[in-house]
């Protein structure tokens, strides 16, 4: 993929900046696509629908779709189709990132020079993102949130907290809108299914 707008390293910088991600969800986002088209250029969008049957004919459309408008795409959790897709970039999942055989997507992203962000749901999950160098690691879930209802959420004070001390950048994630992210010190950016 062309795109690579997030994947640029700045002279000297030691992280690229990671713009606000839109992250698909299957039951909320049906057609991401159809998502991805309103997005303006710059923007990043996280590949999701782990459980959609034909989800990487939905990838390869959506690909399409994001080469065309100039927005990042990451597919979440599959490197392996992240590269046939020709992604901008990797999202995993915090159990993978923590358990999973990470040498075949870590070898992908250092031949492709992707992104990398990883779900992130503690401080131990930050350690990690730092570990593995990521771009950004996820944070959630901040506030409340219609995709987890009833669990239970970090707050602005320690979502905060955590994101000052945090060894990469962090997005936070859950229950976001541009007036909740302006209560968060110390995050880079933010993440959600909403924000087309």
């Amino acid at each position: 993929m062309k795109t690579r707008t997030l994947a640029s390293r700045r002279a000297g910088a030691k992280t690229r900046r990671v713009p606000t991600l839109t992250v698909t969800d299957t039951r909320r986002m049906p057609d991401p696509a159809a998502v991805a088209a309103t997005l303006p250029r710059g923007a990043a969008i996280v590949f999701r629908h782990y459980e959609a049957p034909d989800r990487e004919s939905l990838g390869v459309h959506l690909a399409a779709v994001c080469r065309r408008r100039g927005i990042s795409f990451l597919v979440a959790g599959d490197w392996r189709l992240a590269a046939r897709l020709g992604a901008d970039g990797l999202h995993l999942p915090e159990g993978l990132a923590r358990h999973g055989i990470l040498s075949p997507a870590l070898l992908w992203r250092r031949r492709t020079g992707g992104l990398l962000t990883i779900a992130a749901h503690d401080r131990s999950a930050l350690a990690i993102a730092g570990r593995l160098k990521a771009d950004a690691a996820l944070l959630s879930p901040v506030f409340p949130t219609a995709s987890h209802p009833g669990a239970a959420t970090l707050g602005p004070w320690r979502a905060s907290l955590w994101a000052r001390t945090a060894p990469r950048p962090v997005m936070a994630l859950g229950g976001m809108s541009p007036h909740r992210v302006r209560r968060l010190a110390g995050v880079a950016g933010w993440a959600g299914t909403g924000l087309a």
